[in-house]
């Protein structure tokens, strides 16, 4: 029974028209809502926005989804959305299952050849996801984290081979050393010689003598691999770094999987995220908003010397140049936006209540002081 899934435009929470950069914005929001690791963080509902951001953020996956939808990557559906999958029967002493599980292309040329040559690959190992949560700080600059992955790696006994140790590969019973299944199937279209991969022997065509103890001749055992990941400077949310190899090793020295590593940024306490830029907020008191000053201001990678004019106003913006966060394409880097607070003193000294007396009455005497 077909297990029916969510949307994956409802699950981010965008149209079917949304652009790439909706998709990422969606995407970076919900996986910081729902990460496992914050308080309230929901496990099931961060890995269903991390499949659907898997499919829609990669332009060729999108397309095959909203043609077949989640048939597409099920091997269940079919064009225009139709399920073949009911089709397990046969009619008229023909077996139809062939023609919808295969494509039109396929068919014919099983039609034509007389067989179905089965495709000889090496084994290729699983991908595996994991998740890494850095500050703001390491986002912009870039820094190096080291994971456990716990994962099927290759056997240190039998270095992959799957074979024990003074024993030897021989030929596959089950092919006699072929690698290949051969069977006839009726169809629609005549009598079709199959040859598919050998299910004992994975198409190698020859099985351990005498199987390795500790992988029970598959080559690979379970345990746990640390890894330094090199993250660079100007990754943010959404980001996914890649290690190729770094998956789950493949059975018998085939082409290991890779490791894709989502990046979650935690919400820094003085500076605001836009893009590459930072947003940094300053409170000012009335004097020297009026009169001037010089303040020291903290920035990711230092302090520095800020100059404020006589006569800022509130909400005024100073832009430093290069102290955002990295370009991860490119070179250069953001800007550090400032942004001026004026604050009004709600408790007053004697003194301090006498001379905004006098401030008054000067105002009341001169008008107000121009802009």
């Amino acid at each position: 029974m077909a297990v029916n899934k969510k949307d994956y435009y409802e699950v981010l929470g965008v149209s079917k028209n949304a652009s790439q950069d909706e998709i990422k914005k969606a995407y970076r929001k919900l996986a910081h809502k729902y990460h496992p690791d914050k308080g309230g963080g929901d496990e099931a509902r961060f890995k269903e926005v991390n499949e659907a951001y898997q499919v829609l953020s990669d332009s060729q996956k999108r397309a095959q989804y909203d043609q077949f939808g989640h048939a597409g990557f099920s091997g269940q559906g079919g064009p225009g959305g139709f399920d073949y999958s009911g089709y397990s029967g046969q009619a008229g002493g023909f077996d139809f299952s062939d023609i919808f599980s295969g494509g039109f292309s396929d068919i014919f040329d099983q039609f034509f050849t007389g067989q179905n040559q089965a495709k000889q690959s090496r084994p290729k190992g699983a991908d595996l996801e994991t998740t890494i949560e850095i500050t703001l700080k390491e986002a912009a600059f870039g820094t190096e984290k080291f994971i456990d992955v716990y994962k099927k790696d290759t056997c240190s006994e039998c270095k992959g081979t799957g074979v024990a140790s003074g024993s030897k590969l021989v030929n596959c019973d089950k092919c006699q050393g072929t690698g290949q299944i051969k069977s006839q199937k009726r169809t629609i279209l005549g009598v079709i010689n199959q040859v598919i991969i050998c299910p004992k022997c994975q198409g190698e065509g020859k099985i351990p003598e005498k199987p390795c103890s500790s992988c029970g001749g598959s080559g690979r055992v379970r345990k746990s691999k640390k890894l330094k990941v090199k993250i660079p400077g100007g990754v943010d949310t959404g980001s996914v770094i890649k290690l190729s190899g770094e998956g789950e090793a493949a059975p018998r020295g085939g082409i290991a999987g890779d490791l894709f590593i989502n990046i979650i940024v935690k919400n820094d306490p003085v500076f605001k995220r836009e893009g590459d830029n930072l947003i940094k907020e300053v409170d000012l008191s009335f004097s020297d908003a009026a009169l001037g000053t010089n303040i020291r201001l903290s920035t990711l990678d230092g302090k520095i010397d800020l100059k404020i004019p006589a006569g800022t106003q509130a909400g005024k913006i100073f832009k430093i140049v290069g102290k955002g966060v990295k370009h991860l394409h490119g070179s250069g880097s953001g800007d550090l936006l400032v942004k001026v607070n004026i604050l009004t003193p709600t408790r007053l000294s004697s003194e301090q209540k006498e001379l905004f007396l006098k401030l008054k009455e000067v105002e009341k005497k001169k008008g107000f002081w121009p802009f």
